[in-house]
């Protein structure tokens, strides 16, 4: 089964997405860059915000990545995960950030494999404050194979 198709049974859609002020994925020799993508979900990490709610976040934004990805590539099928950047609106005591981004990683390992085309680098960290409040950003690189 290809990464889109399963995708797709997860209950994943793809819809052309509007040019918008900021490109959301964009093309470099073999290489597709997003932009951070953040959740819907809004809140900071210890105070308020569970690991689970904050795993939710991240999941949602891995989603976000994939269809601004199909949106750009037309699929998401022949990609290589590179690395991610999770950024995670969090308090100073709070150090589960790596907990939080595996929610996409978890996602890109399902569709991908986890010793496969899935298996990336990734960086998780902690931020006083994200954009408008929200729980997680992630921005992603894939390589064209």
């Amino acid at each position: 089964m290809t990464p889109e198709e399963k995708a797709l049974e997860l209950g994943i859609t793809f819809e052309k997405q509007e040019q918008g002020y900021l490109n959301l994925c964009i093309r470099t020799g073999n290489l597709l860059m997003t932009s951070g993508h953040v959740s819907d979900i809004k809140g900071k990490l210890g105070d308020g915000l569970t690991v689970e709610e904050g795993y939710a976040a991240a999941r949602e934004c891995a989603v976000k990545i994939l269809q601004s990805v199909h949106s750009a590539h037309g699929t998401i099928n022949g990609l290589k995960v590179i690395k991610l950047l999770g950024c995670v609106n969090s308090t100073l005591d709070f150090t589960d950030q790596h907990l939080v981004i595996n929610g996409a990683s978890d996602l890109l390992h399902e569709l991908y494999g986890k010793e496969g085309d899935g298996y990336h680098a990734r960086s998780a960290l902690g931020f006083a404050a994200l954009p408008t409040g929200v729980a997680v950003e992630v921005e992603a690189i894939f390589e064209i194979i």
